[in-house]
């Protein structure tokens, strides 16, 4: 009995570190060194993309990206984002709203994963908004393998790839939209 516990210790202690050390290969690279982005307001035109770990211990692996755009000369960012649980209050799980671009997701902080400035951010913008319109799962959340916020991101990243956006292994369902629609063309859709 003493050597299976032995054994059963040294397997837990194993299989810990073994997913500790993962979830530290799976930390997303912050765009510009980490920097904390330019978010004040009346600046120039601005498309920025965050990531931030989900709620519990799926954080380890896991994190919820969302989109934002300023427009030249505006005060408020317009934020893009899926959330599942609107589907249970009866909204869509898409939800477009305005304020802080670079807030924390429920406790997490929120990492910066690509950015685009200036006059070169400025035709994203109405880019994104299209593809925000045009994202074919306005109504469906899965977790896994998608679509999720992630799968909407990567949607984003596929109809405007000048936003140069290539997604963190830890965006769990960002494959899910090219995978499970081969059709998908980047920038032109199906």
């Amino acid at each position: 009995m003493q050597k299976f516990l032995v054994r059963l210790l040294t397997f837990c202690v194993l299989l810990a570190a073994s997913l500790w050390i993962t979830s530290l290969a799976l930390e997303p690279t912050p765009f510009d060194g980490g920097v904390k982005p330019d978010t004040a307001p009346g600046g120039g035109a601005l498309v920025q993309v965050y990531g931030a770990d989900v709620v519990g211990l799926r954080g380890h692996f896991a994190i919820h990206t969302w989109v934002a755009t300023r427009a030249r000369g505006a005060d408020e960012f317009r934020i893009y984002e899926v959330i599942g649980w609107r589907l249970r209050r009866g909204r869509p799980a898409v939800r477009i709203s305005e304020g802080d671009p670079d807030r924390n997701w429920f406790g997490s902080p929120a990492v910066l994963l690509q950015e685009v400035r200036g006059a070169a951010a400025e035709p994203l913008i109405g880019r994104i908004e299209a593809a925000v319109a045009s994202y074919p799962f306005p109504n469906e959340y899965r977790m896994w393998p998608g679509p999720n916020s992630n799968s909407f991101t990567e949607w984003i990243a596929l109809e405007v790839p000048e936003l140069g956006l290539d997604l963190p292994a830890k965006a769990i369902g960002q494959s899910w939209m090219r995978s499970e629609y081969p059709d998908i063309r980047p920038g032109g859709g199906t």
